[in-house]
């Protein structure tokens, strides 16, 4: 069963102020529904192929953090309306209105902090990603634990075309992801990835025919959410600080997480499930 996700009811994005509840769905720049103990969140703007501007920037983030409290959720997938794309990244239409200082305040050091909120999130985060992934739009992929594509897929950081970089983490997590010389090419020069490739670069995890990306999606996420919470977000913040802490002290801390989990209700079923030849039935406890 659906269950649709009240998200507060109005945002300072919007100068009218009017209340969320009174819009329309074609309306709302991002959509959340909850399916079981997954969750879908939905870039709302199929007409601009998706871009973000700073009124969804604002309700992607009230969307990731009622998604974060909700005990119900165990892992969230991110998605594109349409069929052309996931997302073309920052709405560049108020670019030519900003200065140097408003730019860095309120596009990439926006972009950048609530992208960070996906990373940071104790739940795996699924980028489904339907048609292109452009600027912006790849970096969001780039912030999620995974990505499951279909054959449309198409990736690039587009930014040199417009005279300017990526601005909210591409030039750090694109090299992290498909090393530095794929990176410094895709970045550099702007070129697009297509799907086939962006297998085989390391860049998704997976491609699937377009009809059946949100089942194959779903499948995925679906094995996520079965997992044990603790131990999942445990990999998940560890993997993050592997990218940034010297080697010493990622094993350090990975040998304080580990044994943290001994004392959970999962790590007796997973044990008592071992012993018993089924299938562990993991709580969150």
């Amino acid at each position: 069963m659906v269950k649709a996700i009240r998200l507060p009811l109005f945002s300072p994005a919007y100068n009218n102020e009017r209340e969320r509840e009174e819009m329309t769905v074609e309306e709302k720049p991002i959509l959340a529904r909850k399916e079981k103990n997954l969750a879908w969140i939905l870039l709302n703007r199929p007409n601009k192929l998706n871009a973000i501007d700073s009124a969804t920037l604002d309700l992607l983030e009230l969307a990731l953090e009622e998604l974060e409290a909700d005990e119900e959720v165990r892992c969230i997938l991110l998605k594109g309306v349409g069929d052309r794309a996931f997302s073309a990244g920052a709405d560049i239409s108020v670019f030519p209105t900003l200065s140097a200082k408003e730019a860095e305040e309120t596009v990439s050091g926006k972009g950048q902090r609530i992208l960070a909120k996906i990373r940071e999130l104790s739940k795996p985060v699924v980028a489904v990603v339907n048609g292109y992934a452009l600027g912006g739009g790849c970096e969001l992929a780039l912030a999620c634990d995974f990505r499951i594509v279909s054959e449309k897929a198409r990736f690039s950081q587009s930014e040199i075309n417009l005279g300017l970089m990526p601005g909210w983490g591409g030039t750090q997590f694109l090299p992290r992801i498909i090393g530095a010389t794929r990176a410094r090419e895709m970045i550099m020069t702007g070129r697009m990835v297509d799907a086939s490739e962006a297998y085989n670069i390391g860049l998704v995890n997976k491609v699937v025919p377009l009809e059946k990306l949100d089942e194959e999606a779903v499948k995925f996420a679906d094995a996520l959410a079965s997992g044990p919470p603790k131990a999942l977000a445990a990999a998940k913040h560890l993997l993050n600080l592997s990218l940034q802490t010297p080697l010493d002290e990622g094993l350090e801390r990975e040998a304080e997480h580990f044994s943290s989990l001994f004392p959970t209700e999962d790590f007796k079923e997973g044990l008592a499930a071992s012993r018993e030849k089924r299938k562990p039935l993991f709580k969150g406890k």
